[in-house]
């Protein structure tokens, strides 16, 4: 149950019922009408802006507007109170039976409470991490693949049909120099003294055992090898070893993605992909030959001082036109970024997010003239940029890593504070804002550290559920007794509030799906573990607050009706961050 779609209607419903929106015969747009939890609870539980928004098409004063709207709610058995407040927004206090039905529809759904039909099984395509196959994962790539992971999470949550996705850049320079220093460290395996390594290498001991690897199945032969051979035998042998570490970094983050596509095979069969994409762009008038005039700044690889096949990337939003094919008649790294995203349109996804480090920036706009182009405007493409992560131990920055030659690595962060610190402290500031992560601070046990405080939360609730059993033995715990209990002793202010709060949860389900901000997920997690815990404490002063009464049953029943929401709500969204949900903290 989503309590604001409900009022929402409910609004809607008393709004037509009026006199002045019947003279209108059904011309009053109600689109721009808004349903939410006032900003200061101290003015109810739910606040619209229906009278502000439908004042000026009505030609009413806002405030008698909103009166006329509140006294239609007079007999609503739901509505304790409304309240006129400011330029005329419209308040609503809702009885405590309500909050405590809600409860009920909580324990009965369970962990898929808030889950909605929003997305209406469209498919999208969620394509994140997509490091070159170089190295380990580093540091750098972790949030963007805690961000696209738990996007993917809540999407699917929200009634869409969700397909990870990873583009292997395993075509380009980049491969020759790791086929090169792959083939650097197979001949310090074979003995040889290799020195210093070269500038313009990969340093990094991780490519020692792949050149082990190649001296134990070769032998000496590489050696003697054409150049052209060894390069393409190399190349396979390093790209499957550094996808099975980036594999395995990401699973240790419990990232696991449903398709892992090869840049690869757009150039394969002379390249039939990437032709094809620019015969279809061409065909749709979106290609012509010309020069680009030199961009301001430093020029880019592919910009060439002479006549080149560009797309007209201008007619759809791009500050320039783009290279398709050089002078040479090669095909530029755009090209197989149109060909990649044409394949997934023809996969039948009507919306393709990317997630991207904050240096991907200049993307944006060419990645979008190519939705454009290729889908004829049919496909969404969205780009979320991951600002920087920068490390600390207790203030201090902290040092590279020696394996990875000159950068910490995501496995680093995750052997030392574990998965669910990396996780949920990714998520909990706004992709967009640059994150500090300090080793110290997502270890220690306090409120400060958000990650403790939600998981916390939720082994505060298991560990009610055990003492209860302790003290009636023969209490059954079971989602329909607890549902079918008497909820009617949940009636203090402070458990209203929190009841009230799980009341938030579907619409921040839909909120941050349709924003495309996980980190919604986080804050909300937060917000609800200190409601939990501030309740937990009132019942230190006040015992009959507490949530196990051992001389009143039935007010524990209906207590226990309460926490078991709270933890159902907890462990739906630690679900969707990608984060454990512990029923006791160590």
């Amino acid at each position: 149950m989503n309590v604001f779609k409900d009022f929402e209607n409910r609004i809607k419903l008393a709004v037509q019922a009026l006199d002045a929106v019947k003279e209108k015969n059904g011309e009053v747009n109600l689109e721009r009408l808004t349903v939410e939890p006032p900003r200061d609870p101290a003015h109810g539980d739910i606040s619209t802006n229906a009278a502000m928004v439908l004042a000026k098409p009505l030609g009413m004063n806002p405030r008698a507007l909103a009166e006329l709207i509140a006294a239609q709610f007079a007999g609503d058995t739901d509505v304790t109170e409304t309240s006129v407040a400011g330029p005329g927004f419209l308040n609503f206090r809702l009885t405590a039976s309500f909050w405590q039905r809600l409860v009920a529809t909580i324990v009965s759904e369970g962990a898929e409470f808030g889950r909605s039909v929003m997305g209406g099984n469209r498919k999208v395509n969620v394509e994140y991490v997509s490091a070159n196959p170089t190295g380990p994962m580093h540091v750098g790539h972790c949030r963007g693949a805690v961000v696209g992971d738990a996007l993917a999470n809540l999407l699917s949550f929200a009634g869409y049909q969700v397909t990870k996705e990873y583009y292997i850049n395993d075509a380009g320079s980049q491969i020759d120099v790791l086929a090169n220093s792959v083939y650097l460290r197979y001949r310090e395996a074979l003995g040889e003294d290799i020195g210093e390594i070269p500038a313009g290498l990969y340093p990094g001991d991780y490519l020692v055992p792949v050149g082990q690897a190649l001296k134990d199945e070769y032998g000496t032969s590489l050696r003697t090898m054409p150049e052209s051979d060894r390069l393409a035998l190399i190349k396979d042998v390093a790209i499957d070893a550094m996808m099975a570490m980036i594999r395995a970094d990401l699973e240790a983050l419990n990232v696991v993605h449903d398709v892992f596509f090869s840049e690869r095979s757009l150039h394969a069969n002379g390249a039939g992909a990437i032709r094809q994409a620019i015969n279809d762009l061409t065909f749709k008038g979106h290609v012509y030959k010309g020069k680009l005039p030199p961009p301001k700044g430093q020029l880019p690889e592919d910009w060439e001082d002479r006549e080149q096949t560009l797309f007209r990337s201008t007619d759809v939003g791009d500050d320039i036109d783009r290279p398709l094919i050089k002078s040479d008649g090669s095909y530029t790294y755009f090209a197989a970024d149109v060909a990649y995203f044409r394949d997934k349109f023809e996969r039948g996804f009507s919306e393709m997010i990317y997630v991207l480090g904050a240096d991907h920036g200049g993307y944006i706009k060419r990645l979008e003239a190519v939705a454009k182009a290729v889908s004829a405007g049919e496909a969404k493409l969205t780009v979320l940029l991951c600002q920087l992560v920068k490390i600390y131990r207790n203030g201090e920055p902290v040092r590279m890593s020696k394996r990875s030659g000159d950068f910490i690595t995501l496995r680093d962060v995750v052997d030392e504070v574990g998965v669910d610190s990396v996780r949920f402290m990714m998520l909990y500031r706004k992709s967009s804002e640059s994150l500090d992560f300090d080793f110290a601070k997502v270890t220690e046990q306090s409120k400060d550290n958000p990650v403790f405080y939600v998981q916390y939360a939720h082994a505060r609730c298991a560990s009610v559920m055990r003492q209860a059993v302790e003290t009636f033995p023969d209490l059954d715990l079971s989602p329909e007794v607890l549902a079918a209990a008497d909820l009617s002793h949940l009636s203090h202010e402070s458990e209203l509030a929190l009841i009230a709060k799980l009341g938030e949860y579907p619409r921040m389900i839909e909120s941050a799906a349709s924003g495309q901000e996980p980190h919604r997920v986080a804050f909300y997690l937060y917000e609800l573990a200190s409601l939990l815990h501030a309740h937990w404490n009132k019942g230190r002063d006040e015992p009959g607050l507490r949530f196990v009464n051992d001389k009143n049953r039935h007010s524990t029943i209906a207590r226990l009706g309460l926490v078991y929401a709270v933890a159902s709500v907890l462990r739906s969204g630690l679900r969707i961050t990608g984060t454990d949900a512990p029923e006791e903290m160590r």
